[in-house]
């Protein structure tokens, strides 16, 4: 009983850093969620778009940062920054950063 236990719990600490992203909500094994990074004053009708992408935590890649959206929709003034978290607990996960602007 005692192995199965620990069996369990070492599988949980492994687990723990595999495909995950931001939520305003926390982490469930489905996860389709969006929320606010940043907003300005300013308006636009530009929209860009930039994602990363993670496979069991052991394969990450991508540009999700804000200047890669904004280069993305060629966009030079920001006026607002959303994120949109999607994935399937452990197994793979995105994080886009969406900015609309001038």
């Amino acid at each position: 009983m005692l192995k199965k236990i620990t069996f369990a719990v070492v599988v949980a600490g492994l687990l723990a850093g595999c495909a995950q992203g931001l939520s305003p909500v926390g982490l469930g094994l489905i996860t389709d969620v969006k929320g606010p990074i940043t907003a300005t004053g300013a308006t636009g009708s530009k929209t860009g778009t930039a994602c990363a992408n993670t496979i069991l935590g052991l394969v990450n890649e991508g540009d999700a940062s804000i200047e890669a959206a904004k280069a993305a929709g060629g966009i030079s003034v920001v006026a607002s920054a959303d994120y949109h978290t999607q994935g399937f607990y452990p197994f793979v996960g995105e994080t886009c950063v969406i900015v609309t602007g001038q």
